[in-house]
């Protein structure tokens, strides 16, 4: 496995204080977040699921730990937008450059604007993906929040 993928550049030129995790990814589980905090050993709610969405008709990077789901009335209220919906597999891969289950909200593509749910804030340290499948990143949800200049909000339901 590479761990010099778009994300990790990304960190390293924005002098980023982050830790790699490699785990083994298992593509036949239904909830990739969750099998990765599982692989990890980490608490649900400590390893984020990077989400693409249309809000309004335009992609948004959506950060939630990855035991909650994402409400798309709370969404599309926190973009200041009329109706939210996610974004399919092979849009989110084409607006990302990322393949599903290796989607990183960092080193996308496309920059896109980006909402982190608020309770992420309240971890020392989190996990998201660092671009590849198996591979995550490990930072404070500050300086997630602050490279991403995402916008905080109460997004789960």
């Amino acid at each position: 496995m590479s761990k010099a993928t778009r994300a990790t550049q990304a960190l390293a030129r924005a002098g980023a204080d982050f830790t790699l995790h490699e785990y083994a990814y298992d593509p036949q589980a239904d909830r990739i977040g969750m099998q990765a905090a599982e692989a990890l050993g980490a608490p649900p709610s400590r390893v984020l699921k990077t989400l693409m969405a249309l809000v309004d008709g335009r992609p948004v990077c959506v950060v939630v730990p990855s035991d909650r789901e994402v409400s798309m009335k709370r969404l599309a209220a926190a973009m200041q937008g009329r109706s939210a919906a996610m974004m399919k597999p092979a849009e989110a891969e084409r607006v990302t450059g990322y393949h599903v289950g290796g989607i990183s909200p960092f080193g996308q593509r496309r920059g896109v604007p980006a909402v982190l749910e608020e309770s992420a804030l309240r971890e020392d340290r989190v996990f998201v993906n660092g671009g590849q499948r198996g591979l995550q990143l490990e930072l404070s949800p500050a300086t997630l929040r602050d490279l991403l200049g995402a916008r905080v909000a109460a997004v789960v339901t």
